[in-house]
């Protein structure tokens, strides 16, 4: 399925008094580039998220953000009584010292390191936690990407049915145009009143009319949007094919142009030109 570079999703894992949440949001970009901004007690996942990304994911600039929230603790924070003796003897020598020193209060005390002790938190729990967050992540990135790839191939296809259509229409013009393009030259040269070898100016004629033929191109313009069309039903990342294609299809459409014998062949190739740019502009952010 055709997949959009641009999304954003969400993923939340709750273990224990801590919740991770993941948000990752997604934009163009050449290759796959995973930046992360997460605790540095998370830094060890870092390796496993981008792995995980990869098999999501093969291009756009993934922002990822992870954060841990405390919803409470049942485990309230303890006072280490042995830190906090050792504290008061220690102050109890100052006072001998520094008599006229003001104590240190009731707040000062608990800030002082080691005398309160937190709940040690349950690192590997955290971590699988946040492997889990940033999966679910993932799949609701990839399935977002997904939903808007799927209206960019519509546009695109709108776009190759209505060139196919003006070749149609092209196609069944061309005799005409061709015998109208062979009496404007014969016209041409009976206001010049030149006498000409009959068998040699009916070659000149033909040869005129060779490098003026279109038929090749028309040809090549198909079998273009039949590679479009399949790109578009293929399961794997397609962006920079499709980028090639608009690349050929703009060539054809220039040499057309080019070939051009009658304004309408003209205002053909313009169409095209006009229809291929819309379809680049949505290829850029094709996956």
């Amino acid at each position: 399925m055709t997949q959009s570079m641009t999304g954003f999703a969400r993923g939340s894992v709750t273990t224990g008094a801590l919740t991770v949440t993941v948000e990752c949001r997604s934009v163009n970009n050449r290759y796959l580039d995973l930046q992360c901004r997460m605790p540095d007690t998370l830094r060890s996942v870092e390796g496993n998220l981008r792995e995980q990304a990869g098999t999501f994911f093969a291009r756009g600039k993934l922002e990822l953000l992870v954060r841990v929230s405390d919803g409470g603790s049942g485990t309230p924070a303890t006072i280490n009584s042995e830190r906090l003796s050792i504290l008061k003897a220690a102050l109890s020598e100052v006072a001998d010292v520094f008599p006229d020193a003001a104590a240190p209060d009731q707040l000062a005390l608990l800030l002082s390191p080691g005398v309160l002790s937190e709940p040690e938190t349950d690192l590997e729990a955290l971590q699988s936690a946040t492997t889990n967050a940033a999966r679910q992540c993932f799949e609701g990135l990839r399935e977002q990407r997904q939903q808007e790839g799927a209206k960019l191939a519509t546009l695109i296809q709108q776009r190759s049915d209505a060139m196919r259509a003006h070749l149609a229409t092209l196609r069944k013009q061309l005799p005409e145009l061709q015998t109208a393009h062979r009496q404007r030259l014969l016209d041409r040269l009976q206001s010049l009143d030149i006498e000409a070898e009959p068998m040699r100016l009916e070659e000149e004629i033909v040869y005129v009319l060779q490098r003026a033929d279109v038929e090749e191109e028309m040809d090549r313009l198909d079998a273009h949007l039949d590679a479009i069309e399949s790109a578009l039903q293929s399961t794997t990342p397609v962006g920079r094919r499709l980028d090639f294609l608009m690349q050929e299809l703009n060539r054809e459409a220039n040499t057309l142009g080019s070939k051009s014998t009658a304004l309408s062949t003209t205002n053909v190739s313009v169409e095209f030109k006009v229809l291929i740019e819309q379809m680049r502009e949505q290829i850029q952010n094709i996956e």
